[in-house]
């Protein structure tokens, strides 16, 4: 979905497959985490405007859904790039060298973490921990799982600029 697509309100199409996933439950309320997983397939966050549409459909209040959306650190509530760079930030990741990682990303893409490159291809955030320890460090790109990380790896799985950004 575009930018622009982003900006207006869920479509008939969408409010039919979110009733349709709230009949999966006793309580549809209880179908907000996908709910909210589904809408941020759609158009890559959740957006304000999206939040009260969804609470209104799953008879919810839009507080309470926010505290859900904002709860959970893969429900995105801001743009974010085309693709997602998670880099594990656990004392796993740490000691085995994720600072460098972080360092490498940030000269590369020319953005700092919780930032988007300018071109929006990429959004670099941290997470708290990718239950991935045995392979540290490790990162999530977009929806796939990488660790036993290295420079070597990172450039492989990235195709990152050969020049670093100022």
């Amino acid at each position: 979905m575009s930018t622009a697509e982003s900006n207006s309100g869920l479509t008939p199409t969408e409010h039919a497959h979110i009733e349709m996933l709230s009949r999966h439950y006793e309580n549809k309320r209880s179908a907000c985490v996908e709910v909210l997983k589904y809408v941020q397939t759609r158009y890559k966050f959740v957006a304000d405007h999206h939040l009260s549409e969804i609470a209104n459909l799953l008879a919810m209040s839009r507080t309470e859904l926010e505290s859900v959306a904002t709860y959970y650190n893969l429900i995105f509530r801001q743009q974010v790039g085309a693709h997602v760079i998670l880099l594990c930030d656990s004392v796993s990741c740490w000691i085995m060298g994720r600072d460098k990682l972080c360092a490498h990303l940030r000269q590369h893409l020319g953005i700092e973490p919780g930032e988007t490159t300018p071109d929006g291809a990429y959004t670099l955030l941290p997470i708290v921990c990718l239950g991935h320890c045995d392979h540290a460090p490790a990162m999530l790109l977009d929806d796939e799982l990488h660790g036993d990380l290295d420079i070597k790896r990172l450039d492989e799985l990235l195709p990152l600029p050969t020049e670093p950004r100022l």
